[in-house]
């Protein structure tokens, strides 16, 4: 009889450490799974579109005040994850990107359309498009620049040396008299 229960503790024995060893291959099993699965996970979480484009800024030339022009931009999703862009915008009014490629699949392009319509007087004007994305830095910039020519119609205004300043009268019963400039920044003064 103690045979007996010798031999069955001996084997009860056997089988609770063979458990308690799968129970641990088991767990090291599932452990090692999730840290895998992880790792994977976070690779993909660090994979981003990338937004190329054929060009990043748009020189229109000389363009006459007050005319409309546009230009289609093309660009390329060279990254390995699908590139989504939400919006855009531009630094004025003036300018007004349009019919812009919402999803682009790695590999493949997409385009969209700034216009914009001639304001300004003899001088150059360079505005910027945001296009709001997913790519690592958030967003992606154009430009478009163009000289505005001088409207040939326009009143002429009277010369004035630049920096020169004039004095007006405020009142004829008074003394007082105004100061102003034609030098930026320096109004209501000069440097006489």
């Amino acid at each position: 009889m103690k045979n007996g229960i010798l031999m069955l503790a001996a084997v009860g024995a056997l089988l609770f450490t063979s458990c308690k060893d799968n129970n641990n291959n088991a767990s090291e099993k599932v452990k090692a799974e999730n840290v895998e699965s992880a790792a994977e996970r976070d690779a993909q979480a660090t994979v981003y579109p990338k937004m190329e484009f054929e060009e990043s800024e748009h020189d229109f030339g000389n363009i006459p005040k007050g005319k409309n022009v546009e230009h289609t931009f093309t660009f390329t999703n060279t990254g390995q994850a699908p590139l989504v862009i939400t919006n855009a915008r531009s630094t004025c009014g003036c300018t007004v990107p349009s019919n812009w490629t919402k999803e682009v699949a790695p590999g493949e392009t997409g385009e969209f359309t700034v216009k914009f319509n001639g304001k300004g007087n003899g001088n150059k004007v360079s505005k910027s498009i945001t296009m709001t994305t997913h790519t690592e830095k958030g967003s992606e910039v154009v430009k478009i620049t163009a000289f505005v020519e001088k409207d040939p119609n326009a009143p002429a205004k009277p010369a004035q040396k630049a920096g020169s300043a004039s004095i007006t009268p405020v009142s004829s019963n008074s003394n007082s008299v105004v100061k102003t400039s034609t030098q930026p920044g320096h109004e209501g003064h000069n440097h006489n």
